[in-house]
C-alpha cells in the first residue's frame, strides 16, 4: 500500500452544467456546440478567471471550478448567469443555451490537478437540482456570503440529495438570472394592491431531476389556486399570470410588486423511488417574512389522490393564516384611518374568543360599524347574525322576538349580497338554523356554501352542528372530522370537538362523547356547550364526580341556568328524545329543575 499522504484543503466547489442539453444537440448540434463553445471563450472562462477560479475540469456540456472563496464562487456564478440572461435575450426560447449551477464549501482531495470527495458530489449534487438560469447553495456557503452579496437567498430546507448520506439545506440565489440590462424592480411602477388579501401560488419547483414530475407539480399548484379562487375573501392571481414565473429564480419582494398581490405561496416537489415529499411555504412579499410553511409527504400508488390530500392541507392552512396575518395588520392600523374592512378584521379578531362576552358585544359592534360604512359587505352581516347565536349558546341573551328578527334581517341580507360567498352563506344559514330555529333553510344555504367551497372549515363545521339539530349525528361526526382536517389549529376547533361530543351522546355512545367533550375544553375550560355536553355525558357514562364538577363550573358562568330555561341555551333539536336525553344527563350532573 501507498504511504503517500493524501493532500486535502477546504474549497470552495462551482458544478455547472446547461439544462436540456441533450434536446439542444438533438435539435441542432452543430449550432449548440458554436454557441457554446462562444459562450466559454468570450463569457464563462473570463468571468471564471476575473473571480479567481480555477477551471478543474470540463465536459460536453459543464464545468467544474474551484475558488479559494465561497463569495468569489458566488459572484462569479451570478455574473454569469446574468450574463447569460443579457446574451439569450434576442435567442428563441428553444434555442437558449442556460446554465444550472451549484456551489459548495466543502473538504476536497487533491490528485493531479483533480479533485475528488464529497464536497465535490454534493457540488454536483446541488447543481442538478437548480433552476435553468439559476443557482442553488449549499448552507456552508450561504452563511459564508449572505451579507456580501447583493442578491435574494431563497431557503428550500432540508433536501436529501442522490448519494449523499444526510439531507442537505440548500438555498436558491434568488434574481440570479435577471438580466443585468432589464430595469431594476425598483423602478417599475409597483400594482396597487386589492382591497382584499391577495395572493399569488407561484409554479412548484421540481427537485427530482425528472423533468415527468413536472406535470405533477404543475398539477398540484393549479388544484391550489382553483382551491383558493373559491374564497370570495382572497383575490388570487390566475395561473396564466403566476406560471409566467415556471423556471425562473425570483425574490418575492419583486412578485408582489409585479402582480400586486401581498402573499406568494411557493413550493417544490422531489420524488425519490415511490415516494413524493411536497414542500409549501407562505411568505408576505411586504417583509419577506415567512408566515406558514409545512411539508407533506405520501406514497405515488395513487399520485391524483395524493394532490387532492396535498391541495386540502395546504388550503386549509394558507386560507386561516392569510386571516390571521390581515387580522394583525388592521390591529396596527391608526384608529383614524379605519375603513370598512379593517372594522371587519378587528370585528373578527373579537369574534373569535367565544367564551368572552365584551368580545362577543365588541365583535358585534364592529361588524355593524363595517356595515354602516359597506352595506354590501355581505360576510359581515352573516358574522354578526353569528353573534347572537354565539350569545344564545352561553346564556347571555334569549332569543326574544326582536332579537329573532334582527337575526333574520341580518342572515337574509348576508344570503342576498353573498349569493356566492361561502362565509356569508354559512354564518346566516347556521344564526337561521340554530337562532330562528328555520333548520331546513339553514342546511340548505350551509349545503350551498360547501357546494361554493368545499375547503372552508367553518362551513363544515357549522354543518356538523346543523346535522346534531336535524337528528343525524353520523353525518355530524362526518362533518366535524372534515373540518378539523382541513383546520388543525382552527379558532372554531373546540366547537368542532364540542359539536362530535354532542354527536356520540345522541348516539347514545357516552364514553367517546366524554373524550370529545374534554378536548373541547382543553384550551377553553369556560366553553359552555362544551361544560354543559360534559357534564350529560360523564352523568350518563356513570362518572358523578366528573359530571358534577363540570356541573359546579357551568353553574358558575350561569347561575340562573335551570332545567326549566335549559331551551334558551340548548339547540333547536328536532326530535324531542334528544332533547330529554340532554336533560336527563344534565339532570343526573345535578342541574336544579
Amino acid at each position: 500500500m501507498s504511504s503517500e499522504p493524501v493532500e486535502r484543503r477546504l474549497t470552495a466547489i462551482l458544478a455547472a452544467d446547461v439544462a436540456g442539453y441533450s434536446r439542444l444537440i438533438g435539435a441542432d448540434e452543430e449550432g449548440t456546440l458554436a454557441q457554446l463553445k462562444a459562450f466559454r471563450k468570450t463569457l464563462v472562462d473570463p468571468t471564471v478567471a476575473k473571480h479567481r477560479g480555477r477551471i478543474v475540469k470540463t465536459t460536453g456540456d459543464g464545468m467544474l471550478v474551484e475558488f479559494a472563496s465561497a463569495v468569489d464562487a458566488a459572484r462569479c456564478a451570478v455574473e454569469i448567469q446574468r450574463d447569460m440572461a443579457d446574451e439569450n435575450t434576442e435567442i428563441p426560447q428553444a434555442r437558449r443555451i442556460e446554465f444550472r449551477i451549484g456551489i459548495h464549501l466543502g473538504d476536497i482531495i487533491l490528485d493531479d490537478n483533480d479533485i475528488f470527495g464529497d464536497g465535490v458530489n454534493i457540488a454536483a449534487r446541488l447543481e442538478s437540482i437548480a433552476v435553468p438560469g439559476g443557482i442553488s447553495i449549499s448552507r456552508a456557503v450561504h452563511d459564508q456570503v449572505r451579507d456580501r452579496i447583493n442578491v435574494c437567498f431563497d431557503d428550500k430546507g432540508e433536501i436529501a440529495l442522490k448519494n449523499i448520506a444526510r439531507p442537505l439545506q440548500v438555498f436558491a440565489i434568488s434574481g440570479a438570472k435577471e438580466s443585468k440590462t432589464t430595469v431594476s424592480p425598483e423602478s417599475k411602477p409597483a400594482l396597487a394592491l386589492p382591497d382584499k388579501p391577495s395572493i399569488a401560488v407561484l409554479p412548484f419547483q421540481n427537485m427530482s431531476g425528472d423533468p415527468e414530475q413536472d406535470y405533477f407539480a404543475d398539477g398540484i399548484v393549479e388544484e391550489i389556486i382553483t382551491a383558493l379562487s373559491h374564497f370570495k375573501a382572497l383575490f388570487v392571481i390566475a395561473r396564466n399570470s403566476s406560471f409566467t414565473y415556471k423556471g425562473r429564480a425570483v425574490d418575492v419582494k419583486q412578485v408582489g410588486r409585479e402582480l400586486g398581490v401581498r402573499y406568494v405561496l411557493e413550493g417544490s416537489v422531489r420524488k425519490a423511488a415511490n415516494r413524493v415529499r411536497i414542500t409549501g411555504q407562505l411568505v408576505d412579499t411586504a417583509t419577506g417574512a415567512h408566515l406558514w410553511a409545512d411539508r407533506f409527504d405520501g406514497g405515488l400508488g395513487d399520485i391524483f389522490d395524493l394532490q387532492d390530500q396535498v391541495t386540502e392541507s395546504v388550503v386549509g392552512a394558507i386560507a386561516p393564516a392569510v386571516e390571521k396575518a390581515e387580522i394583525e395588520r388592521a390591529r396596527r392600523k391608526p384608529t383614524e384611518s379605519l375603513d370598512a374592512y379593517a372594522l371587519y378584521l378587528r370585528g373578527l379578531a373579537a369574534f373569535y374568543q367565544f367564551d368572552n362576552r365584551q368580545a362577543n358585544e365588541e365583535a358585534l359592534r364592529l361588524f355593524n360599524s363595517a356595515i354602516a360604512l359597506d352595506p354590501d359587505i355581505a360576510s359581515a352581516y352573516g358574522r354578526a347574525a353569528f353573534c347572537y347565536s354565539t350569545a344564545k349558546n352561553n346564556g347571555w341573551i334569549s332569543d326574544t322576538a326582536n332579537e329573532i328578527a334582527e337575526v333574520t334581517r341580518l342572515a337574509q341580507r348576508a344570503v342576498e349580497l353573498g349569493k356566492d360567498d361561502a362565509i356569508a352563506l354559512a354564518t346566516g344559514g347556521f344564526a337561521l338554523a340554530h337562532f330562528v330555529r328555520d333548520l331546513e333553510v339553514g342546511a340548505a344555504l350551509i349545503d350551498r356554501a360547501l357546494a361554493l367551497n368545499s375547503n372552508l372549515a367553518q362551513a363544515w363545521n357549522s354543518g356538523g352542528w346543523v346535522k346534531n339539530f336535524l337528528g343525524e349525528p353520523e353525518w355530524a361526526i362526518e362533518r366535524f372530522a372534515r373540518a378539523m382536517r382541513l383546520s388543525p389549529f382552527d379558532p372554531f376547533l373546540r366547537a368542532m370537538r364540542g359539536g362530535t361530543a354532542y354527536a356520540h351522546f345522541l348516539l347514545g355512545r357516552y364514553n367517546e362523547a366524554v373524550s370529545w367533550a374534554a378536548m373541547a375544553l382543553q384550551d377553553s375550560p369556560d366553553f359552555q356547550p362544551g361544560l354543559r355536553i360534559a357534564a350529560a355525558s360523564n352523568a350518563m357514562a356513570g362518572r358523578p364526580e366528573q359530571a358534577h364538577k363540570a356541573m359546579a363550573r357551568l353553574r358558575q358562568l350561569n347561575p340562573a341556568l335551570r332545567i326549566s330555561n335549559l331551551k334558551y341555551v340548548l339547540p333547536p333539536f328536532r326530535r324531542a328524545e334528544d332533547l330529554s336525553r340532554l336533560e336527563e344527563g344534565l339532570r343526573q350532573a345535578g342541574l336544579p329543575e
